[in-house]
C-alpha cells in the first residue's frame, strides 16, 4: 500500500438526489441537502416518472398541462422538496418519464454529477444482499461517488451534517484505495477524525500481535505526511468478517460516515459472487451514511 504525498481537495459542486418519494428517500434529503450547502453547490433532486404502456396503436404524448400523472407527480416532487425550501440551498428539480436507471444515468450525465445521494429501504433477500433494483444498478454503473443512506439511519437533527468521525476500512488491496482521496478531502474539509480500519481473516491467537502490528504500521503509510495538521488518524486492526465488522466498529466509534470502495461489477461473470456484497450490507446494517466509490 502507497501513501498519498498530500490530500487534494474533492469538490461536490453538483450533487444529485434520487427520490421515489418514500420515507426512506425523506430521511436522505437533509444529508444531501447540508452537504451541498457546506460546499456551496447545486443539488439536482430527481424523479422517474412510470413510462407509459406500450400500445399497439401509437398515440402523441399528452401536453404537460393534460398530462395527470405528470401534474402529481410535480405536485408530489414539490411537496418533497418543501424542507429544504427555506435553507438558503440552490436547488434545482428533474422530472422525467423513463425506467428509473436510466433517468438517473441520464441526469448524472447532462447536469455533470459528482456524487449521488440514494436512500434505501435495505431490503435483503434469502442467501444474499440487495438493496433493491435501483440502488442495486446505482452500486453497479455509477462512475461518480454515491452516499447511500440505510434503513437505520437516523432523520438528522438540525440542518447541519458534517462528519466529524469518519471511517476508511481497507483490505490492503489497490483497488479499496480508490476511497481512500475521498475520506481524506472530507477529514479535512470537516478538521474530522480519521479512521483507519483493516479486518483480517481468523488466525490462531499466537499469530494475530505479529500480524495486527503488521498491518497497523500499513494503515499508518497511508496517511499524507501533513495529514496530522488538518485531522486526527487512528489506526485500527481487527480480527472480523467484513461486512459485520465494519458495521461494529462504526457503531463502536460512533461514526458520521463511513467511506469504502466497491469493486465493480463484471458482466462477463454475473453468477459470481457480487463485487458489492460488503457494501450492500454495510448500508443496510449501518447507523451513518456510506460513501462508496467504484474502484
Amino acid at each position: 500500500m502507497q501513501a498519498l504525498s498530500t490530500c487534494k481537495r474533492i469538490m461536490f459542486k453538483n450533487i444529485l438526489l434520487t427520490t421515489d418519494f418514500s420515507e426512506a428517500s425523506a430521511v436522505a434529503l437533509p444529508y444531501a441537502a447540508a452537504l451541498t450547502r457546506q460546499y456551496g453547490g447545486t443539488l439536482f433532486t430527481v424523479h422517474a416518472i412510470d413510462p407509459e404502456p406500450h400500445l399497439g396503436v401509437p398515440l402523441d404524448p399528452l401536453p404537460a398541462e393534460l398530462d395527470s400523472t405528470r401534474l402529481k407527480a410535480l405536485k408530489s416532487l414539490n411537496t418533497f422538496i418543501d424542507p429544504i425550501k427555506s435553507s438558503k440551498v440552490q436547488h434545482v428539480e428533474i422530472l422525467e418519464r423513463g425506467d428509473c436507471w436510466p433517468v438517473i444515468l441520464d441526469a448524472i450525465k447532462n447536469e455533470n454529477i459528482d456524487l449521488v445521494f440514494a436512500g434505501t429501504h435495505g431490503r435483503h433477500g434469502i442467501k444474499r444482499l440487495v438493496l433493491g433494483s435501483t440502488a442495486e444498478q446505482i452500486f453497479r454503473h455509477c462512475d461518480c461517488p454515491v452516499i447511500t443512506v440505510g434503513p437505520r439511519v437516523p432523520r438528522l437533527d438540525g440542518n447541519d451534517w458534517k462528519p466529524k468521525r469518519i471511517l476508511f476500512p481497507t483490505d490492503g488491496s489497490e483497488a479499496s484505495l480508490s476511497a481512500l482521496p475521498y475520506a481524506l478531502s472530507l477529514a479535512d474539509e470537516n478538521e474530522a477524525s480519521l479512521l483507519f480500519l483493516q479486518l483480517l481473516p481468523f488466525v490462531p491467537n499466537e499469530y494475530r500481535e505479529g500480524d495486527e502490528a503488521i498491518q497497523r504500521e500499513a494503515l499508518r503509510k497511508l496517511v499524507p505526511a501533513d495529514a496530522e495538521a488538518w485531522c486526527t488518524p487512528e489506526f485500527i486492526v481487527r480480527f472480523d468478517f467484513p461486512g459485520s465488522g465494519i458495521v461494529r466498529v462504526a457503531s463502536e466509534r460512533d461514526a458520521d460516515l463511513i467511506v469504502m470502495s466497491v469493486r465493480r461489477y463484471s458482466e462477463n461473470n454475473p453468477g459470481g459472487r457480487r463485487p458489492w456484497a460488503v457494501s450492500s450490507q454495510v448500508v443496510r446494517e449501518a447507523r451513518c451514511p456510506v460513501l462508496t466509490v467504484r474502484s
